[in-house]
């Protein structure tokens, strides 16, 4: 494996396997610690300088633009995908009949806003089925063409880790003058991903999966040309000259450069900012890269013990190395992940997937175990 195992840094119990990162991360120790330090520092306020509204989020944009090869100006403090999602929404123009593409079975935060913006536009929600090959960029190919307003895609599937070639889709979309967005969400952390090779026009991550961060506070990357788009709130610290809080009230109709428009409202959050900081530094540390060599030595020992006990795998091919799904073919019972949580090994069930997402604090002894239990089941 490239990375030693990093179990160490968690705060995981001996005999819990946790194979449900794409669920939620376990918080890493110095994540916590950074918690703990920022929740004292709001019990004296006088310790918060007018420029802490500013400084720490700044850093947090320029290291998340630093993991994704974007420039910082293009990066959005959001609290969540649907967030970022409902800015994309405000901002594509659709005319009547023009089409809004989205995978079948896809997270609702990444179709809702589509169905929306498709009401209120006269266009067209086209869901992409899933194809039996498995090979999700073919299909979506297939049904891109210049009917299509936008295209709104994972990096790979939530439900199996199936995967979706962006750059590619990316390239096709600007030959027929459709806009991208990308939930990255079940990727990003893990695998790598390049804004300057994709070219989303939207990107948008939670950070509390596989970016190891805090609940309620994601990243939005806006392609240069939506930048100086509209906002879906207006708060202060958006607005240029925010600095100086004595003349905040010379009201400004200017706005911060770049991306910070749409800068959700408290996005100087001070328990969750420095959090975030500490976990992105940590996903630096290893590399993103690195991340996903390792951990697909493990999925790939779970994809043939789990062929072995005939589950159908998506190909290796065409699916990422930190997310598999395992589909039975007599379906899996439905307190199937509360029996394996009572053994103390925990995964999720998404569709008819029964999902695995392990990191680098599991071991090839974690994915025999689930193995081992698996086959109880067959």
């Amino acid at each position: 494996m490239r990375l030693p195992n990093q179990r160490h840094l968690f705060d995981l119990p001996e005999g819990l396997t946790w194979l449900n990162c794409a669920y939620m991360s376990p918080q890493s120790h110095a994540v916590t610690e950074a918690g703990r330090e920022a929740v004292a520092r709001k019990a004296r306020p006088w310790q918060v300088r007018p420029e802490d509204f500013f400084t720490e989020s700044e850093a947090l944009r320029r290291l998340f633009a630093s993991l994704v090869e974007a420039d910082a100006e293009g990066v959005a403090l959001v609290p969540s995908v649907s967030y970022g999602m409902a800015v994309a929404a405000a901002n594509v123009p659709v005319r009547v009949g023009q089409r809004l593409l989205v995978l079948a079975e896809e997270f609702p935060s990444n179709v809702y806003p589509w169905r929306e913006l498709a009401e209120r536009s006269g266009g067209q929600v086209v869901t992409v089925r899933r194809p039996p090959d498995g090979d999700w960029t073919r299909a979506v190919l297939a049904e891109l063409d210049e009917r299509a307003a936008l295209v709104a895609l994972p990096h790979c599937h939530w439900t199996d880790g199936s995967l979706v070639d962006l750059e590619r889709v990316g390239a096709r979309a600007r030959e027929v003058g459709a806009a991208l967005a990308v939930d990255a969400t079940q990727s990003l952390g893990a695998l790598p991903l390049s804004v300057e090779r994709v070219r989303p026009d939207f990107l948008v991550t939670a950070g509390y999966k596989w970016m190891m961060g805090p609940y309620s506070l994601g990243y939005l990357y806006v392609a240069p040309r939506w930048r100086g788009g509209r906002p879906l709130e207006h708060n202060w610290l958006t607005r240029a000259g925010s600095e100086d809080f004595a003349r905040l009230v010379d009201y400004r109709d200017d706005f911060q450069p770049g991306a910070r428009r749409f800068d959700v409202g408290e996005r100087s959050n001070f328990a969750l900012v420095p959090m975030a900081l500490a976990a992105l530094r940590q996903l630096t540390s290893w590399g993103v890269a690195d991340i996903q060599e390792t951990v697909g030595v493990l999925t790939a020992r779970l994809s043939a013990g789990a062929r072995a006990l005939g589950l159908e795998v998506a190909p290796e091919g065409l699916r990422a190395g930190h997310l598999m799904g395992l589909r039975n073919p007599g379906g899996y019972p439905p307190d199937m992940p509360a029996k394996l949580a009572a053994r103390r090994v925990f995964v999720s069930v998404r569709g008819d997937s029964l999902r695995v997402s392990p990191h680098l604090y599991n071991t090839e002894a974690d994915v025999d175990r689930l193995l081992e239990e698996l086959d109880t089941f067959a």
